[in-house]
């Protein structure tokens, strides 16, 4: 239990600004065991937007809120996966090589393709959430926590589907270009449905305990157990080709596809649930 407390911190440190404890110490094998708590710390990415979101609604209308918590999360990360959503649309978004794509994503500087795969992307998560705002807050927090959390476990299917692309040896996080283990894809999901369970259960609950009616408690969890399903259902599809696509046109991942298929699985999310919402 407490190796993987370790691991917690560790992936909570890689995916986010919060520091580790100096007790948790640091190997480099820790680094691609981690990998399975990325949905865990993915939550707590999606925990402190629904704060900022809540609090901001007290002060601002519904527009200006969501751009607050999307900052909020935004610094939280360091713009880690939206950093990685701009290179590869640079890398990708040509018809040039597969060598050439890799170098272009290795480049630091933001190109044209990333800058509007990026303005693009952040505009609309922002107008997506804010629909969702203006028709239910609680069911936008229930997306918001729900899409960064099971968005985190699109990089893991792919770093235990795919092989590395691009120069193991010469790789940001080395031990992130090994392939991980299932184990480690299985508690990611793990983690992903144990909060789709205590989503259902608080729809459940909370419904309940405002009107007393057990049916009618019973049909807004089977409600949002429907939406959870379908959202995560339509990232599967979109993980699930842009595997295909990778395999094709690289030969495998790269950490900077990691960030672009969490970002992108996550906007999937978003516009399921809204689409389910509005239905």
């Amino acid at each position: 239990m407490l190796h993987e407390l370790r691991l917690f911190f560790v992936s909570l440190q890689f995916l986010t600004r919060v520091p580790a404890p100096a007790w948790v110490g640091y190997e480099p094998a820790w680094l691609n065991q981690c990998v399975r708590h990325f949905p865990l710390a993915g939550c707590c990415v999606g925990a402190f937007g629904v704060i900022a979101l809540f609090l901001a609604l007290a002060l601002f209308p519904p527009a200006v809120a969501v751009l607050v918590s999307m900052i909020a999360t935004v610094w939280l990360t360091g713009a880690f996966h939206e950093d990685g959503l701009a290179d590869t649309c640079d890398g990708l978004g040509g018809m040039v090589s597969r060598e050439r794509a890799l170098e272009i994503m290795k480049d630091s500087r933001i190109g044209t393709y990333g800058a509007v795969g990026l303005m693009l992307a952040l505009g609309l998560k922002a107008a997506v959430l804010t629909a969702l705002v203006q028709i239910d807050p609680l069911l936008a927090c229930a997306a918001l926590l729900w899409s960064h959390t099971a968005s985190r476990a699109a990089p893991v299917w792919l770093m235990w589907r795919l092989p590395y692309a691009g120069d193991a040896e010469h790789a940001k996080a080395k031990p992130l270009a090994t392939q991980v283990a299932g184990i480690n894809v299985a508690v990611a999901a793990g983690w992903v449905l144990l909060l789709a369970a205590g989503l259902w259960c608080y729809a459940g609950g909370a419904i309940d305990g405002d009107a007393g009616d057990g049916s009618s408690a019973s049909d807004a969890a089977d409600e949002l157990a429907w939406m959870l399903t379908a959202a995560a259902g339509s990232a599967g599809l979109v993980v699930w080709g842009a595997a295909r696509w990778l395999r094709r046109r690289l030969g495998g991942y790269t950490g900077d596809t990691l960030g672009a298929v969490q970002q992108v699985s996550e906007i999937v999310m978003l516009l399921a649930w809204l689409a389910l919402v509005r239905g």
